[in-house]
């Protein structure tokens, strides 16, 4: 059993026969009042995520989830393709199901699918993945007060913005959970 004032960011569990993992959370104390947990969590089948407030005494069943490994092959058409890189089994996937995740997927990337007593609950890509940038305008002379940023367009077709510096061709790192630069790819 997992309890309310155990939540964590990463951490999955069953209410209400689904399985949810938790997106953020915050322990809230009121004065003179009892204690709180407020947490976003997200429902690992539909893909939603929604806010709501615990008392850390509630209770939960602890899941534990079974990943696999796969690579994404192909896109055909709306649907995406993947294949376990151990047993070589194919997989299918709609763009709903990876979510906003798929704008930094590319070929041959390998990714974990998620599954519970069986069932595909859905796929993660990497927190950083690294992807070349495949347009950028030149950043403007004498405008390199604070921290100014480009946006440029990366080889999945995402767009995020990055330090002037970043030029056409380069690799970079991004974070998949904001879609924020991180730092060049060495």
């Amino acid at each position: 059993m997992v309890s309310a004032n155990d939540f964590r960011q990463g951490v999955t569990f069953k209410m209400e026969g689904v399985v949810y993992e938790v997106v953020s959370f915050q322990h809230v104390q009121r004065p003179r009042l009892a204690p709180l947990v407020r947490a976003k969590i997200k429902n690992l089948k539909a893909g939603g995520v929604v806010e709501r407030t615990f008392s850390p005494d509630d209770k939960f069943e602890d899941v534990q989830l079974e990943q696999r490994n796969l690579q994404f092959s192909y896109i055909d058409g709306d649907v995406y393709h993947f294949m376990d890189t151990e047993s070589y089994e194919q997989y299918e996937f709609s763009k709903e199901q990876i979510g906003e995740q798929i704008k930094f997927l590319k070929e041959e990337m390998i990714i974990n699918m998620l599954m519970f007593e069986g069932v595909v609950l859905g796929v993660k890509i990497p927190f950083k993945v690294d992807l070349k940038v495949v347009e950028a305008p030149p950043g403007i002379k004498g405008d390199s007060g604070g921290s100014v940023t480009k946006p440029v367009v990366l080889e999945t077709g995402a767009i995020v913005n990055v330090p002037l510096f970043i030029k056409e061709g380069e690799m970079i790192k991004v974070d998949t959970r904001t879609g924020e630069y991180i730092e060049r790819s060495k």
